[in-house]
C-alpha cells in the first residue's frame, strides 16, 4: 500500500525538470536493481517485501555495519523458533513523535507493527533500508543468538539465553544509572 521500504537511499544526480513521480521512479528502480543483484548472490526464502521489512528493522536497530549481520541472525533465529521479534524500531515506528526511550506501556500498543504482541514480521517496512541492511537481511551471520541489548554506546551485547539477556539488561541499567550521576 505504500512505497516505504522501496525508496532506495543513495546519492542521486537529478535534473531540475524531474517531477516527484520521476524521482520516485528513480529511487524505486535503484531498489529493484540492488535487490536483483543481491538475490543472485544471496538467495533466501523471503519475498521482496519480507526482505525489505527485515532490512528496515535491522536499519533501525544497527548503528554499525559490522553488527548488521549479527542482528539479522537474531531476528532470523527468533522467526525460526516461532518467537516474537520484539524489535524496538517497530515500536518507535508506531508511537507518535520523535524517537525516544521506550517504556513498558509502549510495548502494549495494539498495532500489527507491534512485534512485542504479534509473531512474525510486521506488515511492511518501517523505513527505507540501505544496501548493507538489505545484504544483512538476506545473509545473516550464523549464530545461535536469540537476544541483544544496547551497551548505550551504539553497540550491542548479544546473548543466547533469557538468563544471559537479563544479566546483560541489568548491566545496561547499571551503566545508565552511572551515566546519570556524572
Amino acid at each position: 500500500p505504500s512505497l516505504e521500504g522501496f525508496l532506495f537511499p543513495d546519492t542521486y544526480i537529478l535534473l531540475k525538470t524531474y517531477t516527484e513521480e520521476d524521482i520516485i521512479r528513480v529511487l524505486v528502480n535503484q531498489f529493484k536493481h540492488n535487490m536483483k543483484t543481491l538475490q543472485q548472490t544471496f538467495p533466501v526464502n523471503l519475498n521482496i517485501r519480507e526482505i525489505a521489512t527485515m532490512a528496515s528493522i535491522i536499519q533501525g536497530e544497527a548503528m554499525y555495519a559490522d553488527e548488521m549481520p549479527i542482528i539479522s541472525s537474531v531476528y532470523h533465529n527468533r522467526l525460526k523458533q516461532g518467537m516474537l521479534l520484539q524489535a524496538d524500531p517497530t515500536i518507535q515506528y508506531i508511537i507518535p513523535g520523535k524517537p525516544r526511550r521506550l517504556y513498558n506501556k509502549d510495548l502494549e500498543v495494539d498495532d500489527p507493527y507491534n512485534t512485542y504482541k504479534y509473531k512474525g514480521l510486521p506488515p511492511g517496512p518501517i523505513n527505507n533500508p540501505g544496501l548493507l541492511s538489505l545484504q544483512a537481511a538476506m545473509n545473516p551471520a550464523e549464530t545461535k543468538y536469540l537476544y541483544f541489548v544496547s551497551n548505550l554506546e551504539g553497540r550491542h551485547t548479544f546473548t543466547n539465553t533469557s538468563d544471559e539477556h537479563n544479566k546483560a539488561k541489568q548491566a545496561m541499567k547499571q551503566k545508565r544509572k552511572l551515566k546519570r550521576k556524572i
